[in-house]
């Protein structure tokens, strides 16, 4: 297998693992941004390890032309407001409704393999060389959109939280009495 398959499959490793750990973290933080807030250090802190490691390993100098910083630092900024819109997406749900990965997880990454395909498609048009699209390209979106359907509505979940038990009220003679 060649790496940038493996590579490949890590990232929907990782990427896949990241809905149901973000869940977690919220649930361990009874909050969303909490959790965003940290998953900001742990891309601060593993860009730049792994982006000066990439460049020593290669052997390149540490200086950025226009264009490169200008790409480089929205593709950094979509992937930020990227994790940003899924924290909310994940937690926007009504309060008492637990999130729902299952749900949101399709969607993003389904979606996210149709736009990069339209992105493509637009960036490429009327360059020299630049292949017509196929009608497969089609088929696949219409197809992913399906297996988004497929996906979501049939992903394991959690029951729903059980509703509290009504109580019903005491009145006074059975409370019992405090001792001064």
């Amino acid at each position: 297998m060649k790496l940038p398959v493996i590579f490949a499959l890590l990232t929907a490793l990782f990427w896949g693992l990241y809905g149901p750990v973000l869940g977690l973290a919220r649930a361990a933080e009874q909050n969303p941004f909490k959790p965003y807030l940290l998953i900001g250090v742990a891309y601060l802190v593993w860009a730049i390890l792994g982006g000066a490691i990439g460049m020593k390993y290669t052997n390149v100098p540490f200086a950025f032309s226009g264009d490169g910083l200008k790409w480089g630092l929205m593709s950094g900024s979509l992937g930020a407001f990227g994790a940003l819109t899924l924290t909310l997406a994940m937690f926007s749900f009504p309060m008492g409704m637990k999130p729902r990965p299952e749900i949101v997880m399709p969607i993003v990454f389904g979606g996210a393999v149709t736009v990069t395909a339209l992105t493509n498609l637009f960036m490429t048009r009327g360059q020299a060389g630049a292949h017509a699209p196929s009608p497969w390209l089609w088929v696949g979106m219409v197809g992913m959109a399906a297996c988004i359907v497929v996906v979501a509505y049939n992903t394991p979940h959690a029951a729903p939280p059980k509703k509290p038990q009504a109580t019903t009220p005491t009145t006074p003679a059975e409370t019992p009495k405090s001792e001064s």
